[in-house]
Formats: C-alpha cells, structure tokens, sequence
C-alpha cells in the first residue's frame, strides 16, 4: 500500500482545490474518475456472486469448485496489495494505474469470453492482480491530488461508500444480468467500465511519485506478497478439503512464517511496506482489526446467502438480486444518518456498536430454513446487519485516522485501504466455503452464519477492550463533509 501520499513529483500540474473552497470542473472529474476505478474493482468483487450457480452449470464446475471463482481472484488481489503500492510510489503511480486499468479490462474480456473453467478461472486471477495494482495506486493518486484537509476528507469519504455501494449494487446487477442475459454479461459489464475509465485517465491524472526515490524493500516485498498468498491458498483448500492434508500444512506454516519474517524485516528496514510504529497506536491497531472483521465477514454473509437463496429457496438469479437491491437501500439510509451518530456518540463507540449489531442480525440468520417464508427474514436480517456494516466502515476509517498528525496521515489512510481490500479477501476464503463443500448446503450455511456472528461479536467485545474509554469528538463526523 501507499506508504508516503504527502510528496509528488507531476509530470502535469497537480490542481489543488483551497481549503475551505468548492472543488474546481477538473478536481470533480479527478474525483470521479477513480471512484469509478474503485466502484468497478469493488463491482467485481460481488456481481459474479448470485451468478455462480449458474455459472458452475455452464462450464462444469461442481459446487465444491465454485469458490475458487472467488479465491481466484481473492488470491493475487491481497497478495500484491502492499507491494504493488510500493512499487507505484517509486516508479508512478499514474503509471502503474493505468497498466492495472488495461490488465482489468484485458482479464475481463477473458473471464467474459472464457470456453472452460481453466480459461475463466486465468481471467480471474489477472483481474485479481490488475485489481492489486489500481485499488492501492488509485487511493494514493487521490490523497496527492486533494490536499489535507476537508477537501480531501470529503474525497476519501465518497470513494469509502462507493466502494461499500459498490459491493451491494454488482450483486443487484449481477442477478438481473444473469436473468436477462447470462453470466458472461457480468464479466463483460466490467470491461466496459475498463474501457470508459481508461481513456480519460491520462489527461487528468498527474504523475506522482516518492521524490527521493528509496530502493524497494524487497525482503519486505516477497515475505508479505509469499505470506498473504500461501495464508489465503491454505485457507480456501482446508475448507474445501480439511486441514489434514500435507499441501495445507505445509503452505499454512509457510504462510505464518512468511509473516512473522516481514515482521522482522520491517522493524528493520530503512523504507518499509508498513509503518510498524504507526500499528502500535492504540486507535490503529483496534480500528482496523474492527475494519477487517466487519469487511470480512460481512462479504461471507453475501456469498452464503446467495447459495442459500438459489439452491435451497429456488430464487432466480433476478429474484436474489432483488434481495441484495433492499440491502443496498437500506445501507444508502445507514450512509445518511451514521455521520449524525458518529458526531453524537463518538466514532470509537459507534465503532463498537456497529460491530454489536451486524453479529447479531448474523446470528439471526442462524433461523433460516427451507420454507419460503424464509426469503423475508432473509431481507431483513441481512438488511439490517447491513446498516450496522455501513456504520463500521465509516466509523472505524475516523478511529484509524483520528488522533495521527498530519505527517502521518497518508501511512494511517493506507492502512485503512490495506484493512478494506485484505478483508474483502480472505472473508470466503475463511469461511464461505464451507457452504459449499457441505453434503447439506443449509446445514453447511448455518454453520458459515453461526461462525461469522461469533466472530464479529467477539471483535465487537475485543475493540470495545482494546479502544478503552470513548474520547472522541463530534467534529470528526464533521470532517467527511456528510453531515
């Protein structure tokens, strides 16, 4: 992830909006072009979702297999994160952007025209590694072209709820595609979004890099890019296949040791990955677990009850993105009133409370069965969870952010975009597929159900601990501009 976001080498003018002023015709384009880069990777995250029954049918796929749809990717996007953000900080940022832009429209017009699962399943995973290269440099492209300061609050809270909405609206998309059309259209409406951001990307963007131009840390680079990818590879085979096999053990020891190597390295290292000092903060370490847990988590849930709505309930693609249409609604009216809460109760408490309530409308979930009245509980109780979901977003991005100085801001914001990514990463790979290698697919969603508000809750009691006593003032709420 971007480490220094405070010092830019352009290669055009960097348009900087004055504090306390409107943002100019070009910061709004600026703007909206890498929202749209962010919505799109945060799209291609769910709207292949409610299309896996489906798409398993079509090429061959058996249940067991169609998690690996989603680790795929999973696996190259939180495995280059941190160093495909290193490598935009010294050698362009816009550059490598726009490289991750034409790899992800490339990659999707694969996945979109794939003839089996080994072609399908390539396209994935280079949309996974474009994906490691735009999230990262296209937040860093953000904080260099907003200064600190309401502008740039503004800027990072609209591109955090897009990418929210985002994850939301693919999966609405995704079931009416796959109705109307097939599932090749949701794999193709990606490309188009490629190809509508591509082009205007480089008349807007400026260049920008670490001036001083440090060597790349590369023991740091190769312990957490080999860790991540060995951790996540590990996870998704030992629920499809148990812990019991020799790949699993030895990639999970690989993967722990890896990371327990970056460590070291980086206590050490003269220009590190990540700021070690800076995850010693109290608010740092515990927001952002709070961050990982809800992101996670939460992107189980979605992938469970999609299984659950189409092979146990018999809903239609159409018909469970319908389902996902009430919770996204209902997370737009969590985005409204969550900065009033915020500004009310304290980013750290709503933090807390939000993670509290996204459990326990998880938990019950746990209620569901095979009858088709089951479909409302669903709506609501994943609605519901939801809002909370939204609320911790918001809240746990101030309690990060809160408290840094201002020379540190852009190491606690890339952490922040680090914690977002990693969780909507590992979240199914963790758990969602015991779903699907489960001989009784609703025996196997209740367990994911059950499991996923456990942890959740549990992170809920570990911040409350971990965070202390509640400080926090309400002009943070103030400082997204949302209020």
């Amino acid at each position: 992830m971007a480490i220094d976001t405070t010092e830019t080498t352009s290669a055009s003018p960097t348009v900087h909006s004055p504090l306390g002023t409107r943002l100019s015709t070009r910061d709004k384009l600026v703007l909206f072009l890498l929202c749209a880069a962010q919505f799109m990777v945060a799209l291609d995250f769910s709207v292949l979702n409610v299309a896996l029954p489906v798409l398993g049918k079509d090429l061959g796929m058996s249940r067991s297999a169609l998690q690996w749809a989603v680790t795929a990717f999973a696996l190259p996007s939180g495995g280059f994160l941190l160093l495909f953000g290193r490598i935009g900080d010294l050698y362009g940022r816009r550059r490598l952007f726009l490289t991750g832009l034409a790899l992800f429209g490339t990659a999707s017009l694969l996945a979109t025209f794939a003839w089996d699962p080994a072609s399908f399943l390539t396209g994935r995973a280079l949309q996974g590694l474009a994906a490691a290269a735009i999230v990262p440099t296209g937040m860093s492209l953000l904080t260099t072209t907003f200064p600190e300061g309401p502008a740039r609050d503004r800027a990072l809270g609209i591109s955090g709820t897009l990418l929210s909405l985002g994850f939301t609206v693919g999966m609405v998309a995704g079931g009416v595609l796959t109705d109307v059309l097939s599932w090749r259209s949701t794999m193709g409406l990606l490309s188009v979004f490629a190809l509508i951001v591509l082009p205007l990307a480089p008349g807007l963007l400026p260049e920008s890099r670490t001036p001083d131009r440090p060597r790349l840390d590369v023991p740091g680079a190769v312990t957490v890019t080999g860790g991540l990818l060995a951790l996540i590879y590990a996870l998704s085979t030992a629920a499809e296949r148990g812990f019991g096999g020799t790949d699993v053990i030895v990639t999970l020891a690989a993967g722990v040791l890896l990371l327990a190597a970056f460590v070291y390295v980086e206590s050490r290292a003269h220009a590190p990955l990540v700021s070690l000092p800076m995850l010693r903060r109290r608010t740092v370490a515990w927001g952002n677990l709070g961050g990982l847990v809800t992101f996670s988590m939460m992107s189980t849930v979605i992938f469970a009850l999609t299984l659950y709505l189409q092979e146990t309930l018999g809903l239609s693609a159409f018909e469970t993105g319908l389902v996902f249409g009430v919770q996204g609604v209902m997370s737009a009216v969590a985005g409204v009133y969550a900065p009033k809460v915020i500004g009310r109760f304290g980013a750290r408490r709503t933090l807390v409370g939000s993670l509290a309530g996204q459990g326990l409308f998880v938990a019950g979930l746990v209620l569901l069965n095979a009858h088709t009245w089951s479909v409302w509980l669903a709506t609501a109780a994943v609605s519901l969870a939801s809002m909370c979901h939204l609320g911790a977003i918001i809240s746990y991005g101030l309690t990060v952010t809160s408290g840094v100085p201002d020379e540190e801001q852009g190491l606690a914001t890339g952490l922040v975009t680090s914690t977002q990514q990693v969780g909507l990463t590992i979240g199914i790979p963790l758990l969602g597929v015991l779903a699907t290698t489960s001989s009784d697919l609703l025996a196997g969603v209740h367990t994911v159900l059950a499991l996923d508000a456990v942890i959740v809750l549990a992170a809920a009691v570990l911040v409350a601990a971990g965070l202390g006593r509640d400080r926090s003032r309400p002009v943070e709420a103030e400082a997204l501009g949302l209020r």
